[in-house]
This record gives C-alpha cells, sequence and structure tokens, in this order.
C-alpha cells in the first residue's frame, strides 16, 4: 500500500524597481523584479509551501525566515533543494507538482518550459510530473501589481 498526501502552496508578490524577475528558477527579462527577502521566485515558494504542507512540515516562513539574514537575497531553487532533502529525510518522494502563476505581465509562455525543467530536476522527477501554467486575472485582483502562485502537489513514501 502506497502511503500519499497531497499539499497546497500560494504565494504572491509585488513588483519592485532593481530586481530581476525570477520564476521557477528561470530568469525573466522584464523591467521589473519581484519584491522580497530571497530572490522573490513566487513559483518556487508555491511549490515549497505545497511540499512542506503536504508532509506537515510547516511552510517557508517556518523553514526560511524573512527575518534570518542568512536567506537575504537567497536562490529560492536552492531552498526548494533543502526541501526536497528534508521529504526525503523524512521519508517522501515528490510524485507530481501542478502550479499556475497569475500574472498580468510580463507574457510567461515561453519560460514555462525552463521552469518545468528546473523544478522537475530539483525534485527528482520527470518533467512529465511537473505542470505549470500562466494566465492572467483580466485586469483584475493584486496580480495587476505583481505576480502569485499557486500549486498542488502530491508526495509518496
Amino acid at each position: 500500500m502506497v502511503d500519499f498526501r497531497v499539499g497546497t502552496g500560494y504565494d504572491v508578490h509585488r513588483f519592485a524597481p532593481n530586481r530581476r524577475l525570477v520564476l521557477g528558477g528561470a530568469e525573466i527579462p522584464f523591467a521589473q523584479g519581484l519584491s522580497g527577502h530571497s530572490d522573490a521566485d513566487a513559483l518556487i515558494h508555491a511549490v515549497m509551501d505545497a511540499l512542506l504542507g503536504a508532509a506537515a512540515l510547516g511552510d517557508i516562513g517556518v523553514l526560511f525566515p524573512d527575518s534570518d539574514e542568512r536567506y537575504r537575497d537567497a536562490d529560492s531553487a536552492g531552498l526548494l533543494r533543502n526541501v526536497v532533502l528534508l521529504l526525503s529525510e523524512k521519508g517522501w518522494r515528490v510524485g507530481n507538482i501542478d502550479a499556475v502563476i497569475i500574472a498580468e505581465k510580463p507574457l510567461l509562455a515561453p519560460y514555462v518550459p525552463r521552469m518545468r525543467e528546473n523544478i522537475a530536476d530539483i525534485c527528482g522527477v520527470g518533467v512529465e510530473n511537473v505542470g505549470v501554467k500562466a494566465t492572467t486575472e483580466e485586469g483584475l485582483g493584486l496580480a495587476g501589481q505583481g505576480i502569485g502562485a499557486n500549486c498542488v502537489c502530491l508526495i509518496h513514501r
């Protein structure tokens, strides 16, 4: 019998000048980046929270608090590696990840394949086990001023 769990994650960051825009570990050419203590990769943050939630191991604010200077400008892909290692130590493996990025701008579709590859590589799964989609809120909601991400994942033993 396979023991499995499902987790959800959500993250959002406002746009900020003089920052790189990084989503899913991919740098995206754009006039602004996202504001945050780390590199503010909202997609990877949502993935981490989904994985941690599925394993009942807290959230990224507990593991990597923004009050800790060690995480200032941290590479979120590196933090995801730590989360995957923690899951492995607890006997969990990533089954699949399904995420959506909510952004009015920039156009993200050309970068989605690279995001999927990056997340799959870090999580130790095939790219066919990682779904990433990009959508807008048709001018409504917070995504008009920043970028948000939602994620659902399955982990198993």
